[in-house]
C-alpha cells in the first residue's frame, strides 16, 4: 500500500526538514499550514513555495482566529517580541497552538484515510514551549486513538516527531544531506513583508547558532 502522511508545514527550517525526511521515508505527503493571526504572512508564502517545490499531494492553509484571544507576542500587537533570551515559557508561546494544529491534522487524516502525521517539534534547541515536549506528543497520540471514529474502529494514528531529540545544528546537517535549501525558509518572529529576518528574536538566535555549530554558511536573508 502507498504510504501517506500529513506534514505540518510552517515555512520554517524545522518544517521543511520534516517534510524532506517524510518523503525520504517513502510517504506521499499532504502539507497543512495555518494562518492563525501571526504577525506576518511571510512564512505562509514560504510554506506555499516549499509545498510546490516538493510536489506535495495537497496543501491546505487553514485560517484560524487565534489573534482574537491574544496572549502571545506572535498574535497580539500589544505584546512586544523580546530581543533577549527569556527564562521559563516566553511571551512568544501561543496558547494551545500545537494542540489546535494537530487537531486539524487529525481531522484531515480521518478524511484522507491516512494514519501518519509529521510535526517538526524539537525538545532540545527550542524556546521552552510545553507543546514541543515528548510528553505532549505522547498524550496527543493517545487522544487521537481514543477520540476519533477511525481510532475506535481500529486505526492506530502515529504522530511522527523526527526532530524531537536533535539540536538545531543536527537538524540543519540532516536537511543539507537531503538537499534542503534553507534560503527561502522563514523562522523569524518579526520577519518583514519580504521574509527577511530581524536577527535578534529568539527564533533568529537559535537558527543562526545552528548554522554556526553545523559549520554551514547561513543563507538567511536579514533586514540589515
Amino acid at each position: 500500500m502507498q504510504k501517506k502522511a500529513i506534514v505540518l508545514l510552517s515555512g520554517g527550517l524545522d518544517s521543511i526538514t520534516t517534510l524532506a525526511l517524510a518523503q525520504q521515508q517513502g510517504f506521499t505527503c499532504h502539507a497543512l499550514s495555518f494562518d492563525y493571526g501571526q504577525r506576518h504572512n511571510a512564512e505562509l508564502i514560504a510554506a506555499a513555495r516549499i509545498a510546490a517545490k516538493y510536489q506535495v499531494a495537497g496543501h491546505k492553509i487553514i485560517k484560524l482566529g487565534l489573534g482574537s484571544i491574544g496572549g502571545s507576542a506572535l498574535t497580539d500587537a500589544h505584546i512586544a517580541v523580546p530581543n533577549t533570551a527569556q527564562q521559563g515559557i516566553p511571551v512568544t508561546y501561543v496558547p494551545a497552538r500545537n494542540t489546535i494544529f494537530l487537531s486539524f491534522a487529525l481531522g484531515w487524516a480521518e478524511v484522507l484515510d491516512l494514519h501518519d502525521i509529521f510535526i517538526g517539534v524539537n525538545a532540545v534547541d527550542y524556546s521552552g514551549y510545553p507543546d514541543c515536549r515528548p510528553e505532549f506528543i505522547q498524550a496527543f497520540q493517545q487522544l487521537a486513538n481514543l477520540a476519533t471514529k477511525a481510532g475506535v474502529e481500529g486505526t492506530h494514528f502515529k504522530i511522527h516527531t523526527p526532530l524531537i531529540e536533535l539540536s538545531k545544528a543536527d537538524i540543519i546537517k540532516q536537511g543539507i544531506a537531503l538537499g534542503v535549501d534553507y534560503k527561502h525558509t522563514v523562522s523569524c518572529y518579526s520577519a518583514d513583508d519580504q521574509g527577511r529576518a530581524c536577527r535578534v528574536c529568539d527564533a533568529c538566535r537559535l537558527r543562526a547558532a545552528g548554522f554556526i555549530v553545523a559549520g554551514v554558511p547561513d543563507p538567511t536573508r536579514y533586514q540589515s
